[in-house]
């Protein structure tokens, strides 16, 4: 049968599309539940938790450094006076504004997470956005019915991009990422901006080749070359290959190319030219990603991405054999071409890590709900009772260990984590156990909801999926987040050291500085975040802070070349105390003898 809105760009009939739905189905989602979805998705994570340690609390180290320094710490960031030359500034330029905001209201901790909220805004509002603007084409719409009732236009558009937020909610690889201080959720809301222009420039070039010239730009300030390249190389790829895209291909060159190089310039001539040394480090950086991808990279990504891009993944291969004849349409195209460039990068880099894997993200959603009007009822269903047996148990998981953890019971359980968190002390909070409730109960709703009233709206295939997402990261954002705070925190020990230079400043009745020794980048942010402790990496400072594993340090503080110093403090995060000593990571204030003096 032809397809009954054939696209003037099109001079071969199409085959009969895969999308068999009536208009019940595009039934339009409440804008309140997606809505509310999507404050309780990225809120949860953001408040009442402490940094963790590695690219969290690292990224709130480089923003609170702008916040606190000048223009040198802009260009070139830092993280507590060590240069971190990797990625790029803009996630520390939007934080560091943040913190000079709400700062005062907020404390500087909560206002440099306030760029989650921008970055996830910018995501699903270019998804949602760019998924309606592709699924409202000729080409996308499903099959004529014989007597009429399928949808409009317009309708199974929306309903393609409630379908696509909600599969992107639910994919499970971005959670963590999303709540991260971090250049990745920068990165993430470029690669967003970039499909939606890709989809805006069928209609309006020039405003859709504006928005593309942001997206390149931003992402290549945020996260450098291994985030602007995916989407250099799919613009390039669909410029000369979908015929849709052809005559905006003019206003990429005279727009989106010229706008993106100038928005990288304008950063990089001027670190270039004023901290040499600093762009130095992050020409190695970019260049080190970039290579044949090692056996070990190979085995990471077929073990990493599977997860990662659950449930998107499969259903996007899905989407991909049921639209095999539209391959050459925009709606399928610009996913493709932008999933296919991620893979392309993917597979171009030595040892991936999750940050490569965020261009296949926002293409994969959209063709993981282009997959759903192509699927029998049974298979919908069997979806939805996968997603609610997963995140069910996952829940009654995440209670039992809060049981345990307030009860000793079980006490297998109990005995569990207490080796994962020795010598931590659990406290009833009301306020967590409520909302714990609440989550819970809303879940419970919803999966109640869903098989009694029987939506007929297509989406309803992906609202468990995302719902039970959000209501398992609620329950442990709140019952077990003290106990993981406990585990992945160095606020007790940074308060420690802080204590204890307090008392050594008093005794000598002067400030000293601080020389380090093996200290590692994340604890050093650490000790800025929380204490504004900053330590100098060489010089002739009076007190040596040092950090290594417990037998080792003891030796040299006992025996070794710091023999005879007074040890103004030692100590470890409790956690520590799960490993052998041998492996412990300790530290040591001391003030070392000067030189030709016996040791006291």
């Amino acid at each position: 049968m032809p397809h009954r809105f054939p696209s003037p760009f099109h001079t071969s009939i199409l085959p009969p599309t895969p999308a068999r739905l009536t208009a019940l189905a595009a039934t339009k989602l409440p804008r309140w539940g997606l809505l509310a979805l999507c404050l309780l998705y990225i809120v949860t994570g953001l408040v009442m938790r402490e940094p963790w340690k590695s690219e969290d609390v690292i990224g709130l180290a480089q923003m609170w450094t702008a916040y606190d320094g000048g223009w040198a710490q802009w260009l070139a960031p830092e993280a507590a006076g060590v240069a971190v030359s990797q990625e790029g500034p803009l996630a520390t330029w939007v934080g560091a504004l943040c913190m000079a905001i709400f700062s005062p209201l907020l404390g500087h901790i909560l206002a440099g997470r306030i760029p989650n909220l921008i970055w996830f805004g910018i995501a699903s509002t270019s998804l949602w956005y760019g998924a309606y603007l592709l699924g409202r084409r000729a080409e996308a719409q499903p099959l004529a019915l014989p007597f009429g009732g399928q949808p409009e236009p317009r309708d199974y558009g929306r309903m393609l991009a409630d379908a696509a937020l909600l599969l992107f909610l639910a994919t499970l690889g971005i959670l963590w990422r999303s709540h991260e201080t971090s250049a990745e959720p920068a990165a993430l809301a470029f690669h967003a901006l970039a499909f939606y222009s890709l989809a805006r420039m069928l209609d309006h070039p020039r405003s859709g080749a504006l928005t593309l010239g942001l997206a390149l730009g931003g992402a290549f300030l945020a996260r450098g070359f291994p985030a602007v390249m995916p989407q250099l190389l799919a613009v390039a790829v669909l410029a000369g290959t979908c015929s849709a895209l052809r005559p905006a291909a003019r206003w990429i060159a005279l727009l989106s190319l010229p706008l993106g190089l100038a928005l990288s310039l304008a950063w990089w001539l001027a670190t270039a030219q004023l901290h040499p040394y600093w762009m130095s480090g992050w020409w190695h950086w970019n260049a080190s990603v970039f290579g044949i991808l090692t056996p070990r990279g190979l085995s990471d990504v077929l073990r990493n991405m599977p997860w990662f891009l659950w449930p998107t993944g499969p259903l996007a291969l899905l989407a991909l054999w049921r639209w095999r004849g539209y391959l050459r349409s925009p709606h399928v195209q610009i996913p493709v071409a932008l999933m296919l460039a991620g893979l392309v990068m993917l597979f171009a880099t030595r040892e991936p890590v999750d940050a490569e894997y965020l261009a296949l993200v926002i293409p994969c959603a959209m063709l993981a709900a282009l997959a759903l009007p192509t699927l029998r009822r049974g298979l919908i269903n069997a979806l939805d009772w996968f997603a609610v047996m997963v995140f069910s148990a996952t829940a009654c998981v995440v209670w039992m260990g809060w049981i345990a953890i307030m009860t000793g019971v079980p006490p297998k359980i109990a005995r569990n984590i207490a080796r994962q968190t020795p010598g931590f002390d659990a406290d009833f909070s009301l306020f967590a156990f409520t909302a714990a409730v609440a989550a819970s109960v809303a879940w419970i709703a919803l999966i109640i909801w869903r098989f009694r009233s029987r939506p007929t709206g297509l989406w309803r295939g992906t609202v468990l999926s995302a719902g039970g997402v959000v209501a398992c990261w609620l329950l442990i954002m709140t019952l077990w987040l003290p106990s993981i705070n406990y585990n992945k925190s160095y606020r007790e020990v940074s308060n420690g050291m802080a204590h204890a230079l307090a008392a050594e400043q008093g005794r000598t009745g002067r400030h000293e500085c601080v020389r380090s020794s093996g200290l590692g980048l994340s604890q050093r942010a650490a000790f800025a975040v929380f204490d504004n402790l900053h330590f100098e990496l060489s010089g002739d400072c009076p007190l040596v802070l040092l950090q290594g594993n417990a037998s080792v340090l003891l030796n040299a503080v006992q025996r070794g070349e710091y023999a005879g110093s007074r040890v103004l403090w030692e100590g470890t995060r409790a956690a520590e105390f799960r490993r052998a000593p041998q492996f412990r990571e300790y530290f040591i204030l001391l003030r070392p003898v000067p030189a030709g003096r016996p040791a006291s």
